[in-house]
């Protein structure tokens, strides 16, 4: 399992690198070293995401352990769509509150400052984690499949949107229209635009799929933009929840 996880994004993150350097080209000129890096943790990742994917599809496929079904009239087909939806919401709600706990200046410093090193973010970020962030994100999908049902297809969906939507919010550059991101569903559903200003200042805009977490929580503080590559003269330095603070007290 950890070398399809691997295989997967190397993949999507290639794939999406490949067509940034296409419609978007010199953005990632001068991020070579970074991308090395982002590369790195990526695949030190995959294998963490892998071990307990590997676990479950054996718990599957020998005792049948888990609430994973491919019989399509098993469950209602209603709770198909269902299902999958129930499922982004749910890890939507992890990553959320787990990704303020990683906020936190002591586990920034030692845990999550090696995913915002990738300033500005590319499209190979997605999955570049500490090992401690890694199991945080690789636990939440197999406890879903010991406990709700679904369908494979349905989790195939799952997975699919998952990979997808974490490479496009790092890629640096909005691929969804203007007509989404400014209207009423990219007011709920989070996009590039959005993820962008996390990784600008930190402190905000700590969702996954949906805004609704964000907004119920006040970290919503709406769509970022994208720097001219020419504007960037380098890596900015990682900064803490701390390093904000002070700068906000300053200004005041």
């Amino acid at each position: 399992m950890t070398m399809i996880v691997a295989v997967r994004y190397l993949l999507t993150s290639g794939g999406f690198a490949w067509l940034t350097r296409r419609v978007r080209p010199g953005l990632y000129r001068g991020l070579e070293p970074q991308i090395r890096s982002e590369i790195k943790w990526s695949i030190l990742s995959a294998a963490l995401y892998g071990a307990p994917a590997g676990i479950l599809l054996f718990l599957w496929d020998k005792f049948g352990w888990t609430k994973l079904y491919t019989q399509p009239l098993l469950y209602p087909l209603w709770w198909l769509p269902l299902s999958a939806f129930t499922y982004l919401i749910l890890h939507d709600t992890w990553f959320y509150w787990t990704h303020r706990l990683m906020h936190r200046p002591a586990i920034y410093r030692r845990v999550h400052a090696v995913h915002h090193a990738s300033h500005p973010p590319t499209a190979w970020a997605a999955m570049s984690f500490h090992p401690w962030e890694s199991l945080t994100g690789a636990v939440v999908i197999p406890v879903l499949i010991l406990t709700i049902p679904i369908n494979v297809a349905a989790l195939a969906v799952v997975l699919t949107i998952m990979t997808v939507m974490g490479v496009t919010n790092h890629m640096g550059w909005e691929m969804f229209p203007k007509s989404l991101v400014h209207g009423r569903a990219g007011q709920w559903l989070i996009t590039a635009s959005h993820h962008q200003l996390h990784h600008q200042r930190n402190k905000c805009n700590y969702g996954l799929y949906f805004r609704f977490w964000d907004r119920l929580c006040s970290t919503d503080s709406g769509l970022g933009s994208f720097e001219p590559r020419c504007a960037r003269v380098g890596p900015r330095p990682v900064a803490s929840d701390d390093d904000d603070r002070s700068r906000d007290r300053r200004a005041a």
